[in-house]
């Protein structure tokens, strides 16, 4: 058999039709997921092995998707050493007490196999269930910016007051807190391609709050050192962020596989950003909310910036919203898989 069209387009090898799948495309907007999940943290259905993995699975048998990405939360090797962190419905990750002095490092301990045992045993039964169709797992995890933010703030911001504040006046602790996320991240990434991923994305959700002098000083040289951490494990690599367009140069030097890009910058642009490298993107969420029609549409957008040039992705340029129309999300793998060409077969 040969390898999936997937892993095909992130190395930049010439496929038959452009590969899709959805950030996000486990979850909230699929009717079956709230019928199984019901209430609560999401936590407690990642604890949960079947659950997990049968909510991984959903939208592969829903969408016809290329790939599945493993059901699970940037926060959770965080919580598994028990940092204190929730994820409190309607408002995300929470920290019961912050990150604030160098006191706290202690409390950042490496991350053993048997603490994400349950992820791991996640990843064991969705590749089981994905090796049937040869459908590559996406693993992943946040990047340790990103997870610094939520650390230190506490919860989710708009102005990212408090790291920046550590960022410029304590230089050293927040070096020494992004060392020990470094660390974790590949533990944890490292676990999930033993057990079978057959990829990573990278979520650098925030990054795009930085200007490109604190991303390269203070952003950049983590993610650099996990993606070299987890090289030798030969698995592409999909490095993301949100409101990056003035950064995606930047970010291409920390040699991903592939460079998401959001709906901010338009397809043929951001090739031209990261040197041409394996794109993946780029539809704005909020268009997949008016109908299959409207969906379409912009899909046809998104295929026509891309061009013909081998190495696209396909995905939304953020993750699906809550109140999506499946039946919009279907409708695009549709005409992705139908007009999407990228090179020859």
């Amino acid at each position: 058999m040969s390898e999936p069209v997937f892993l095909r387009a992130c190395r930049g090898d010439d496929v038959a039709h452009v590969p899709v799948w959805f950030m996000r495309q486990a979850g909230r907007s699929l009717p079956e997921y709230r019928k199984l999940r019901g209430t609560g943290s999401i936590l407690d259905a990642i604890a949960d092995p079947v659950v997990a993995c049968e909510v991984t699975m959903q939208p592969v048998r829903r969408y016809g998707v290329d790939a599945a990405i493993l059901f699970s939360d940037i926060v959770v090797p965080f919580h598994a050493i028990g940092f204190g962190v929730d994820v409190v419905p309607g408002r995300g990750p929470v920290i019961a007490q912050p990150f604030t002095t160098s006191s706290d490092l202690a409390r950042l301990r490496p991350l053993d196999d048997l603490d994400i045992a349950h992820v791991t045993a996640t990843v064991d039964l969705a590749v089981k269930e994905l090796d049937a169709t040869d459908t590559p797992l996406i693993g992943f995890a946040g990047a340790p910016f990103t997870v610094a933010s939520y650390l230190v703030e506490g919860a989710p911001t708009r102005d990212f007051a408090v790291i920046k504040t550590m960022m410029h006046r304590e230089p050293q602790l927040f070096d020494q807190l992004l060392d020990r996320l470094v660390e974790i991240t590949i533990s944890f990434l490292s676990a999930q391609v033993r057990h079978g991923a057959r990829a990573v994305q990278l979520f650098d959700s925030w990054a795009g709050a930085l200007t490109r002098d604190e991303y390269r000083r203070f952003a950049l040289p983590a993610t650099e050192r996990v993606l070299a951490g987890i090289a030798d494990l030969g698995v592409p690599t999909i490095l993301f962020g949100v409101g990056t367009g003035e950064l995606l140069d930047l970010m291409a030097t920390a040699r991903s596989t592939v460079m998401g890009i959001d709906w901010h910058v338009d397809l043929d642009e951001g090739r031209r950003r990261v040197g041409g490298r394996p794109v993946q993107g780029n539809l704005d969420p909020a268009r997949c909310l008016g109908g299959d029609d409207v969906a379409i549409a912009a899909a046809r957008e998104v295929i026509a910036r891309a061009g013909r040039a081998p190495g696209h992705i396909f995905n939304l340029g953020h993750g699906v919203l809550p109140s999506t129309d499946p039946s919009a999300l279907a409708a695009v793998v549709r005409v992705v898989h139908d007009e999407g060409r990228a090179g020859v077969e």
